[in-house]
């Protein structure tokens, strides 16, 4: 190598590229600075995930709350939602569940609203209203023409230690089997066609009342000790749920309107209408009837008092209704042969 020669050489070292602190850093700060990323994410994701599920429950909320604002136009719809309400506790439920699903805090706190409607039309329901004492024990059932053991119904309904029994339904073949079994408890009795009452008390002024173009509804005078008391026992037109038509109501609406009117010519202040009103009574479609008369369920009872279908029972269609006179207790019997179950009250006079 010659005294010419040069030789090249870096001094400065090559240039760095930027570190990044958080993959370099200690571990504990790198999972907690993911931790607290996945967090603020989950919490705004929280408020915005369920806009479905809150839509719902709003929805829900304002069929409970306007439920006698729904229209009857197409398929009856009103009185379907109102014979069907209690149930809506179900959907709230449903609600809850999907909000949780979805862990979505919006939908939660939008659940709440159709939960807290719920409660206040239907959580006084729960509460024992029944107290012991009256003058009258009512019982009221629907024994189904179809029935396979009338005198064994006929049996049960005697040992209820009822004052007056009102039957629906009866059916030609079965009523001396009713007759049979009721007479040795029952001294007075009435049948017209498909319904009929037995009573402890004496019976007057027994004629029928024409809410059909057949009798299906009865009206007599029970001379109790307490004084005398009209006696409406009534089966009211049949309802269908069909695919074509929806709810089928306009018969049993219009027999409804028939049964008010006789009602309000009625001359004596103490009534008990006892039947099936094929609705329940807060069907707004039956109130020209419902609203002259006070539910004896609803003042005594203790929960909803479903009666049909007997074998789970999901709507009270048998109804002990009164005016002039108050309710003390109000309940079910046990299942018979019929699809309805029997309703009683005790009421004082």
């Amino acid at each position: 190598m010659s005294e010419n020669t040069v030789i090249s050489r870096t001094d400065s070292p090559p240039t760095a590229k930027p570190v990044d602190m958080s993959r370099t850093g200690p571990w504990r700060t790198r999972m907690w600075r993911v931790l607290t990323e996945r967090v603020r994410t989950w919490r705004t994701g929280m408020w915005r995930r369920g806009r479905f599920v809150a839509a719902a429950a709003v929805l829900c909320t304002l069929l409970m709350a306007l439920n006698t604002q729904v229209p009857n136009g197409v398929g009856n719809l009103g009185s379907l939602l109102q014979t069907v309400l209690p149930w809506m506790g179900l959907s709230v439920v449903a609600l809850l569940a999907a909000a949780v699903a979805r862990r979505s805090a919006l939908a939660a706190v939008a659940v709440l609203i159709p939960a807290v409607t719920w409660c206040s039309l239907f959580a006084g329901t729960f509460l024992d209203k029944r107290s012991s004492g009256g003058d009258l024990v009512v019982v009221g059932h629907n024994v189904h023409e179809g029935n396979r053991d009338p005198r064994g119904t006929a049996r049960a309904l005697a040992a209820s230690g009822a004052d007056v029994v009102a039957l629906e339904e009866l059916s030609r073949p079965a009523v001396s089997a009713y007759e049979d079994e009721l007479a040795p408890i029952y001294r007075y009795s009435a049948v017209r066609e498909g319904v009929g009452l037995w009573s402890k008390h004496p019976l007057k002024a027994v004629r029928p009342v024409e809410i059909m173009p057949w009798t299906r509804a009865l009206r007599a005078t029970v001379d109790t000790p307490k004084g005398q008391v009209a006696l409406y026992v009534a089966h009211l037109a049949s309802v269908r749920v069909l695919p074509s038509s929806g709810f089928t109501t306009e018969r049993r609406n219009e027999s409804a309107g028939k049964l008010a009117d006789a009602l309000r010519a009625e001359r004596l202040d103490r009534v008990v209408v006892v039947g099936d009103f094929n609705g329940a009574a807060e069907d707004s479609a039956l109130a020209p009837l419902t609203r002259q008369l006070r539910s004896a369920q609803r003042e005594a009872g203790a929960g909803f008092g479903f009666t049909w279908p007997a074998a789970f029972p999901v709507v009270r269609l048998d109804q002990i209704m009164v005016k002039g006179v108050t309710p003390v207790s109000s309940w079910t019997l046990p299942a018979t042969g019929s699809d309805h179950l029997p309703v009683a009250a005790s009421l004082r006079l």
